[in-house]
């Protein structure tokens, strides 16, 4: 069955684009939010996975890489296949997969098992997320895309806050192995609505081989002059995201308050407002305003780190400095996949996969340089570098503004 009734296909037959259903909308957010999830979980449980494979704390690290090598996979070689297979079928199977992963991760008795399900579950995971966010794009109609993206979006960012709080909670009542073994759980039960109320939809590259279909990514970031520069907006954005979340670990985990990762995790959440923003971003781009609301997260982005930089007075000031900074950022990354997904191509997947590439490298790049400076400055050189990168964004989109085209490459 699919979400588009046929009175909406005789609607689109005759040049009208069918509106997808709130109910769509939901299950869209819903199965982002909780693919995302799972690539998330490890941060609250580091501790305990130490623990559990004896493993030690300076090298548990390599949970979380195995897990973004994982993520990096994804975006290179499985986001760019929903363009090549019919999206709803491609959804199913990586949800199995997925489900395999989780389970290799709750079963695991090795370091090395452990390894290998957290890699698979970054691989998959990340495939549907961003999936998920190109498959809403092309079912929406292009007058509508902002909005799809934005609810899609705002999905991917409440489970990501959500998933360190829920694992934190979940293991210290049943252990670290329930939250993946429910995770499991829980995506099989979300298979049955995804494979009922998503739409079919037509195949945007058929036949192409799939290395030129991977190679297609490269050529539309040296053509494709949106994703060119609201993919850089993204990477500065992301880096200046990456630089605050990695130091606070730093900071709260050491005295004076020496928080658990369950606590640190809870901080998070007051950023939720920012998936509020972001469904509102994408309906002001509908409409014509990116400029605005660019302008207006990007000066979001910078205001965030004057509170922050005073964290040491209050910790009212580092809630008002999350609340701005994830408002800011999330309104200009929902603003970006409006964007690049409006500009004329129709190969949604190897955009997105393209477009997150910028993402990666601005968070490596943003999570090194926090643990470099924070190491020799401290907080407030942490706070310098982010104000710093989060003002490159905005002179840079200043610069570049009237040359993004309204339509097109």
């Amino acid at each position: 069955m699919s979400s588009i009734t046929p009175a909406a296909s005789a609607k689109k037959t005759c040049g009208i684009e069918p509106a997808l259903s709130r109910g769509a909308l939901f299950l869209f957010a819903l199965a982002a939010g909780m693919s995302v999830a799972n690539v998330y979980y490890a941060q609250a449980l580091l501790d305990r996975l130490a623990s559990d494979f004896s493993i030690s704390h300076a090298a548990i690290g390599s949970v979380l890489t195995a897990t973004q090598l994982g993520c990096a996979l994804a975006l290179l070689l499985l986001v760019p296949l929903g363009d090549l297979v019919e999206r709803r079928k491609l959804m199913l199977v990586q949800m199995v997969l997925l489900v395999g992963a989780l389970l290799l991760v709750g079963f695991a008795q090795s370091a090395v098992m452990l390894m290998a399900g957290m890699l698979l579950t970054g691989l998959l995971g990340t495939a549907m997320t961003q999936g998920l966010i190109a498959y809403a794009a092309s079912a929406s109609a292009p007058s509508e895309r902002g909005r799809a993206v934005g609810a899609t979006q705002g999905g991917v960012f409440l489970g990501l806050l959500l998933a360190r709080v829920v694992a934190g909670t979940i293991s210290d009542v049943s252990g670290w192995r329930s939250v993946y073994l429910g995770a499991a759980a829980a995506m099989i039960l979300l298979a049955f609505p995804i494979a009922k109320r998503l739409p079919r939809l037509p195949v945007a590259q058929p036949g192409i081989p799939y290395p030129s279909l991977l190679l297609s990514m490269f050529v539309l970031v040296r053509r494709h002059r949106t994703l060119q520069i609201r993919g850089t907006l993204a990477l500065l954005m992301f880096a200046a995201f990456n630089v605050f979340w990695s130091a606070l670990v730093l900071v709260l985990s050491a005295p004076p308050y020496q928080y658990s990762h369950s606590m640190i995790g809870a901080f998070g959440l007051v950023g939720a407002l920012g998936a509020l923003v972001a469904t509102g971003a994408g309906r002001l781009a509908d409409r014509g305003l990116e400029r605005q609301t660019s302008l207006l997260a990007l000066l979001l982005l910078l205001l965030a780190w004057l509170p922050l930089s005073m964290m040491t007075l209050s910790l009212w000031m580092l809630v008002a400095g999350i609340v701005l900074l994830d408002a800011g950022g999330q309104a200009i990354h929902v603003t970006n996949q409006g964007m690049i997904f409006r500009s004329g191509a129709e190969a949604h997947s190897c955009l997105v996969g393209a477009y997150m590439l910028f993402y990666a490298v601005g968070s490596g790049a943003g999570a090194i340089g926090a643990t470099m400076v924070h190491a020799r400055a401290g907080w407030i050189g942490v706070c310098g570098l982010g104000a710093g990168i989060s003002l490159l964004a905005l002179l840079f989109w200043a610069a570049t503004c009237r040359r993004v085209p309204r339509k097109g490459l």
